[in-house]
């Protein structure tokens, strides 16, 4: 974990568009904000700057997010849509030395999608001397990161048989944990975990997800693709003791 004292929040290093995870430091929390119906990229970063102005915080408070695509990417579009993404990330002085500190999901509802990659939800830090700890784990297909192409980094790749399932959801628990433990959180302190799949996960998330500690609030289950043509399924979780919705 490396933290930034100076924003509020430590976090996690993962790859060139998203942090793995950030967590608040002493002296902090995280506070997440929804918004009612997903709003465009560049508006939605708008309107992240106006509340983030609003409330006396730095733009570098900006912690996580959580994105909405109309369908998965190709992987070059997925690249070029990271690009795009990251172009404002850097504008406003975030990233540190070289490295993406801000956690993302970003998933594709199967029903009614919006027509442009948009914003769900985004997460901040604000000072409070007395808070609990609060983080944001970002989210995680069932694929190897670091690999030259996702195709030959998924796990079961076309596999939705149970034995598939099965095998990408311990992919993807495992890297979630590894998250957590990285951060220094632990289930305990979660207060959602999502699971992002068209597939039916009962039998997983009776046998082999609520069996593994996800926390007494259960298992929300969003039926929504990954990002990225291939895979199947993907999981992120948080802790975080005040959320807001916004219209």
């Amino acid at each position: 974990m490396i933290p930034l004292a100076e924003r509020g929040f430590g976090f996690a290093p993962g790859v060139f568009q998203y942090s793995c995870g950030v967590v608040a430091l002493p002296g902090y929390r995280m506070e997440r904000v929804r918004f009612r119906k997903p709003v465009s990229i560049a508006a939605g970063f708008a309107r992240i700057k106006a509340h983030l102005e609003g409330l006396g915080r730095p733009l570098t408070a900006f912690a996580a997010c959580e994105l909405r695509s109309p369908e998965p990417f190709t992987e070059d579009g997925f690249i070029a849509f990271n690009k795009i993404y990251a172009a404002t990330l850097q504008e406003w002085g975030i990233f540190t030395d070289g490295k993406n500190p801000v956690a993302r999901s970003n998933v594709c509802p199967e029903i009614a999608p919006p027509a442009e990659p948009s914003f769900h939800a985004f997460t901040y830090s604000l000072v409070d001397a007395a808070a609990p700890p609060s983080f944001v784990i970002a989210g995680n297909g069932e694929a190897k990161e670091g690999r030259t192409t996702y195709k030959e980094s998924i796990i079961a790749l076309g596999d939705r048989t149970q034995v598939g399932i099965s095998a990408k959801n311990a992919k993807v628990m495992d890297e979630m944990e590894r998250r957590m433990a990285e951060l220094g959180v632990t289930y305990a302190q979660a207060t959602a975990v999502n699971l992002y799949t068209v597939y039916d996960p009962y039998p997983v998330i009776a046998r082999e997800v609520i069996a593994r500690g996800a926390p007494e609030v259960g298992v929300e289950w969003h039926f929504c693709r990954p990002p990225v043509v291939g895979l199947d399924w993907e999981m992120d979780c948080r802790g975080i003791p005040l959320e807001r919705v916004a219209v």
